[in-house]
């Protein structure tokens, strides 16, 4: 089932479309429909979807300025337009599809039968993907983190990295001896080098060491107890990627 949302400033648009979607592509569910950028955030962080149907022109606003505030995007969007010359930039986004208005039945139903898809592939190559980690040699642990701030460069092992944690635009790291050091850098940069095996990005401000993860707690997004005596929000869109890494 693909939980969807409708983004667009006309009601009326709104109700024509979720009526198409009900009546021709039954493996969808409806959970909710914003007019603008800013209820289009808050509807989009709450509800969680698998894709997002995005009308381009929001009234004086850009669609585009609300998949900024949401980067990385993890849902799949379609472009809803009636300007050709949005669809280059819609594919920048990584789009799945783009619809022009008026809707076609025909091209609406293959563009929802393509999100079904990628999420489908995407589940196998997740499944993939944790089959290779678990057999790849955990001499990864052994590797070196350079750590710069204004006065030095410090190398730290990977392997002492307990967690790390966002601080505006600078990144906090907490080691296995307790010791905290703060490093120029942002948490995405550093996402981008920790070895994906180990480390995870569990909330917008937190990436944590999986192997120093010691117990779980259930809730809409839930939380981590972690070596250290610390405890970790798990952000909701992030949760069934964090479970899946222990089977679940």
């Amino acid at each position: 089932m693909i939980n969807y949302v409708l983004i667009d400033d006309e009601p009326k648009n709104t109700k024509i479309l979720k009526s198409m979607i009900a009546e021709f592509c039954p493996n969808t569910k409806f959970v909710g429909a914003a007019p603008g950028v800013a209820d289009g955030e808050v509807m989009i962080r709450r509800e969680q979807p698998d894709l997002v149907f995005l009308d381009i022109q929001l009234s004086h606003e850009n669609a585009f300025d609300l998949l900024d505030r949401l980067l990385p995007v993890t849902f799949e969007v379609i472009f809803v337009t009636a300007y050709n010359e949005y669809a280059v930039k819609a594919f920048r986004y990584s789009a799945l599809d783009y619809l022009l208005k008026p809707v076609n039945i025909q091209e609406l139903c293959a563009a929802v039968a393509r999100v079904d898809e990628k999420m489908r592939l995407r589940s196998t190559n997740q499944q993939l993907h944790n089959l290779l980690s678990n057999l790849r040699s955990p001499e990864v642990t052994t590797h070196k983190l350079a750590i710069p701030n204004a006065e030095s460069l410090t190398f730290i092992s990977v392997s002492d990295i307990v967690r790390c944690e966002a601080s505006g635009g600078y990144t906090t790291f907490f080691l296995t001896n307790g010791e905290k050091m703060l490093s120029t850098k942002t948490i995405k940069e550093y996402e981008d080098v920790l070895p994906p095996d180990i480390f995870l990005r569990i909330h917008s401000k937190h990436i944590v060491n999986i192997l120093h993860v010691k117990k779980y707690h259930r809730g809409r997004g839930g939380y981590v107890e972690m070596d250290g005596r610390y405890t970790i929000e798990v952000s909701a869109r992030r949760k069934a990627d964090f479970l899946s890494r222990f089977g679940f």
